[in-house]
This record gives structure tokens, sequence and C-alpha cells, in this order.
């Protein structure tokens, strides 16, 4: 059951928030003022924190700024009934995870809640799924479940999924959950291998058999005799190749390139493509026969935009990787604005994609803490959403300095995208330059328009 902390001075929100979240079926515990809530802290272990901005003594930013420094990552969700812009921006910078105003809609609070704890971190979760696949969604659930059924038999396994999902690791977990465990596992790429190089590799070949044979080579199907071969993009193996491949999965021997005699094999054949098999065998582009043969038990893994909850465990995964490969890099972290602009983008390269930013963000954030303005520009324009400064965002009513906070934590939550800025406080871009000006501002924005401003003025 999920163990959740309320700090907050209000105590008709206390009572009222833990009654609901109690009926949730949550374990809830309250306390008054930030010093108490770092006492309950230090005392027990919390899945999430619903924190208040503004309290007497230690407020919440201080709490959330204490907590990130000890080293302790629960989630937190600051909620405030002096809500602004500049809160919600530099809350999230100092580690909160969610913000909102109150008052809540009991719905949205159980909502947001829910969600929080969806993807909170699990300690040690890498280590508890087969293969190094990392997840706790209910898709990533899905396929370590249907993994676990396939896995003791002998049945082949056909893997689908974009580019990028994991399929290789999903395959090392059907062969560590096999009894083949303990002998060879072998992948093969056959995207990566001409036609004449990926039948020698398979199936090995004898001294003499072609210009360059110089002596007997063995193939991966007798190499890795009792244990598991993965051919992966399998679509993309020649129809000659698959006539032989269907022949050995049929007959259980192999026929080295130039040889005679055939070779028994005990071997168990994973595989895996990105491409719409039945769309290639329909068209004559696979064979009708091996596609049966090996799409006898499908696996589809979920592309990571219909996977979000994964995206923390997985930059959590990356940073790890990185820690490990750069002496003095140990405190390498990802802020929360960051990491809500990771969860909310769409990945279309999906987790391979995900690392490759990850490793190109620490780099520019010189291995210390990576922010919003490190990340690829394609990812920033999703703040609007993951902040919901569209709730929030300036309509004039203020005087000048709520005014001037307003734009400079906008600018600062888009790293200084003035299109993208403008459309938040709900002003076309050359009245955000203008006011910008008059206010004596001077951020650095990325706009072709205002240095066209800059140079006319």
């Amino acid at each position: 059951m999920p163990k959740i902390l309320i700090i907050d001075d209000d105590r008709a929100f206390r009572l009222s928030t833990a009654a609901l979240l109690r009926a949730d079926g949550y374990e809830v515990d309250s306390v008054g003022d930030g010093a108490a809530g770092g006492e309950s802290l230090r005392a027990s272990r919390y899945d999430l924190v619903i924190l208040d901005l503004k309290m007497p003594g230690v407020d919440g930013l201080g709490v959330v700024e204490a907590l990130r420094l000890w080293g302790e990552r629960v989630p937190i969700l600051m909620i405030s009934g002096f809500g602004t812009v500049e809160s919600a921006v530099r809350a999230l910078h100092l580690g909160a995870d969610d913000f909102l105003t109150k008052p809540v809609e009991p719905d949205v609070l159980s909502g947001r809640v829910a969600d929080l704890l969806a993807r909170r971190p699990i300690p040690d979760a890498p280590a508890a799924n087969p293969g190094g696949m990392i997840g706790r969604s209910p898709a990533m659930r899905e396929t370590i479940a249907a993994i676990r059924r396939v896995a003791a038999g002998e049945t082949t396994v056909l893997i689908t999924g974009e580019t990028g999902t994991g399929k290789e690791l999903a395959a090392r977990a059907v062969h560590e959950l096999s009894p083949r465990k303990n002998a060879p596992f072998i992948a093969v790429n056959c995207a990566a291998l001409a036609e004449g190089v990926l039948e020698s590799e398979l199936f090995g070949h004898v001294k003499g058999a072609f210009t360059g044979a110089i002596r007997d080579r063995v193939g991966v199907f007798e190499a890795a005799n009792g244990g598991t071969i993965f051919l992966d993009e399998i679509g993309e193996m020649s129809m000659t190749l698959q006539q032989r491949l269907l022949r050995v999965l049929q007959e259980r021997e192999v026929t080295k390139v130039g040889s005679p005699r055939s070779v028994k094999v005990d071997v168990r054949v994973v595989a895996a493509t990105n491409r719409d098999l039945a769309e290639m065998v329909a068209q004559g582009k696979f064979r009708e026969d091996l596609y049966y043969r090996l799409a006898v038990f499908p696996i589809a893994l979920a592309p990571l935009r219909d996977r979000r909850a994964d995206i923390p465990l997985l930059v959590e995964h990356a940073l790890s990787i990185l820690k490990s490969r750069r002496p003095g890099s140990e405190h390498l972290v990802c802020s929360p604005l960051a990491m809500r602009l990771l969860r909310n983008y769409d990945w279309p390269g999906n987790i391979r994609q995900l690392f490759g930013v990850i490793e190109r963000a620490a780099v520019e954030a010189e291995f210390g803490r990576i922010e919003a303005q490190h990340l690829p520009a394609e990812l920033r324009p999703t703040t609007a959403g993951s902040l919901e400064l569209r709730e929030q965002r300036y309509r004039g009513s203020g005087g000048a300095e709520d005014e001037r906070a307003a734009i400079l934590s906008v600018l600062e939550a888009t790293g200084g995208a003035l299109a993208q800025s403008a459309e938040l406080l709900g002003m076309g871009r050359t009245t955000l330059w203008r006011k910008i000006k008059q206010l004596g501002l001077t951020p650095t924005v990325t706009d072709t328009a205002a240095e066209q401003d800059r140079t006319k003025n």
C-alpha cells in the first residue's frame, strides 16, 4: 500500500485530503509544518509527499530543497493557495514533480497522486525484470508476463516493435528465464550482413566453399547448440535464406555452405522485426510458411510514447551508466522540469533515442544537473502542457512586478524561446518583445524576429 505524507499548515485541508486519499486506498500521515515534515521523512519512508508552498517557519520550497540535498528522490506534489507561474517554475526547478493551485478538485488531486505514484522511482527496479528490461508501466508488465509464459518451453517467439524499443533485451529475457539459460545466447542482425556473408554466419562453411574460405567455419546454429539464437531484423532476410532457415526449423539440422552433410542442432529461435511481416507475406516479400513457423508466440513491444511512466526509470538507468563511465560525475541528476519534458515527448526513436538525448544533455550540463535548456529544441514545446502554464498564463491584470516575474519565469521555462513564451503568456511575439524592452529585461531569446527587431532599433 503506497504511503503518503501531507505537509500543510491548513488543518481543514490536511484532514479532507487525508480522508480522500485513504478512501483511494493509501496509507496517509499528515503534519502541520515543514520542520515536522522533515522529522517524519527522516523517521519513515514515503512514496509521495504532498507539500504546501506557504507555511510558517520552513516553507515548502525549503523542504523540497532539503530533500533533494539529502538525495531523497520521493515524488513531491506541491500545492499552494498562492499559485503563480514564478512559484510553479521555481518549485519544479528545485525538485518538485508537480504543482497544483488551491482549491483543488478531489478528482484532479486523486488523478495527480495516482500518476505520480505510477511513475515514482522503485528501488532495484531494473534488476527486478529479466534481461535488463526496465519499467513498471502496464505495457511493460504485460510484456514481462508474456515472456514468463513462453520462456519455459521450446516455442519459437517473434518479437515485434518499432526501432529502439528493446527487442534484443526481450529476447535475452526469454533466454534467461528458459531451461537454456546456461547455454549460449547468440544474436545476429540479418540486416547488417550481405546475403552470402549472412549465410556463412548462420550455417557455417567448409574450406574451399568459395573464394576466401581458407578454413572450415562453424555457423552460429552450431555454436549456439543447446542455447538460443536471436535473429534480429528477420524481415530483411532474402527469400533464398528464408528457405534455408525454414528447413533448419523443420528438420533441426544445418548444412554448411559447400558441404554435402547435415549436422543436427538443438537451438531455440527468437526472431524480431520492426516490419509488418503479415503485410510482407501478402506482398510476396516474405515466405508464408516461414512466417507461421516464426510467429508461433508473438510478443509486441509498446513504443515509449505508450509507456511514459517508465521514462523516469529509464532516465535514471541512463544516468547510472554515464556515472560509471566518467569519474567525478556521481552527482549527475536530471531536474524535475527536464524530466517533465522528457516524459511528455513522443520519442519516435524510442529508448535508443532517449538514451542518446540523455548522453548529449549530460555533456551539455558538464555532467552536473541536466536542465531544460540542455535538452534538444524539439523537446521544449511540450513545456506548455507539462507545466500547465496555459491555466496560469499572464492576463495583464497585475502590476509591473507581477508582469515582470511572469515574463521572466516563462522565458526561463521555455529556454528563451520567444514564440513559445508569447503563446504561454497569451500575447503576440512582437508585443512580448516590446514588453521585454519596456521592463528593462535582457534575457537571451531564441527567435529570428527578435533579432530583426533589435537590428531595427
